[in-house]
């Protein structure tokens, strides 16, 4: 009995020491199949992260079309001495606008005061001003901006405190799209004929502004003449831009860009303000309204 109790007892010590091995030997696997699991685990997501970044950095930045004139002509020059003779012949030479960039905004103005004394006298003035816009991925590109600050302008024309008789047309063969804007203006110096030219050439826009009044008991000035020379004045004022930039003055001969749009008057009823800032900050564009006789 004590033999065989002896037997029992070492088979139950052998059986623990095989339990206590088995169990040794299965934690290194344990530990190797963790191991494994995570190692795979931190593989992927580290794949997925420099997918996200691959992705992220193959998608295209914002673009958008550059502007097509990158310059302005001298203000004061953009007109010829011939026509200066014809709209100011006793005016002497411009005077330029103040501008913060003259690469983006510039302005001259003349004045001429024809004195025939006590049969009164006969005065214009003249001001030729122009915008240029750039290209900005938030805003637009340049024409469209341009195209804006053409409509804004044609209306600030149309809708002149005191304005009789407004009338708008378009204006043909003057850049990409070109609108003259007419009326009378009554002050008690005499009454007053203003003719507005508002053009866009790609990015850039012209206004030209000219008016007139016989002064002292002189005859009022004739509208449609004044018109016609206001749109002569702005097709070369239009060249002089295209010139500056290369381009021959081609635009100013109706040779639209493929940016143009049909020129068509703007409606009389304000819309809302289109952003018209350049790229540079730049003095504002003088006043429309007929000075009285200094």
């Amino acid at each position: 009995m004590q033999r065989q109790a002896q037997r029992e007892e070492r088979d139950q010590r052998a059986k623990r020491r095989n339990r206590v091995l088995v169990c040794a030997a299965a934690v290194p696997v344990m530990l190797v199949a963790a191991g494994c699991s995570s190692d795979s685990g931190s593989g992927d997501s580290t794949d997925k992260a420099a997918k996200a970044a691959a992705s992220a950095s193959a998608k295209p930045s914002p673009t958008v079309q550059a502007a097509a004139y990158g310059k302005l002509p001298e203000p004061c020059k953009v007109l010829s001495k011939k026509t200066l003779e014809d709209l100011v012949p006793k005016g002497k030479s411009g005077k330029e606008g103040k501008s913060d960039d003259i690469s983006t905004r510039g302005s001259c103005s003349w004045n001429s005061l024809d004195n025939n004394g006590v049969k009164g006298s006969q005065f214009r003035w003249l001001n030729v001003s122009m915008l240029r816009f750039e290209s900005d991925v938030t805003r637009g590109p340049a024409d469209k901006l341009a195209q804006e600050h053409f409509e804004k302008q044609v209306q600030e024309a149309q809708a002149v405190e005191g304005a009789k008789s407004v009338k708008t047309e378009p204006v043909a063969g003057t850049g990409d799209q070109a609108t003259a804007v007419h009326y009378d203006l009554k002050k008690k110096e005499g009454t007053f004929k203003q003719q507005t030219v508002v053009a866009r050439v790609e990015n850039v826009v012209v206004t030209l502004d000219y008016y007139g009044a016989g002064l002292a008991g002189d005859k009022t000035p004739s509208g449609s003449d004044m018109l016609k020379d206001a749109k002569k004045a702005a097709k070369e004022a239009v060249g002089a831009v295209s010139e500056a930039n290369g381009e021959g003055g081609g635009k100013a001969g109706g040779a639209p860009s493929a940016s143009a749009s049909a020129s068509k008057p703007a409606s009389k009823a304000p819309s809302k303000e289109a952003s018209d800032k350049p790229s540079k900050g730049a003095s504002a564009t003088p006043s429309k309204k007929p000075a009285s006789k200094s």
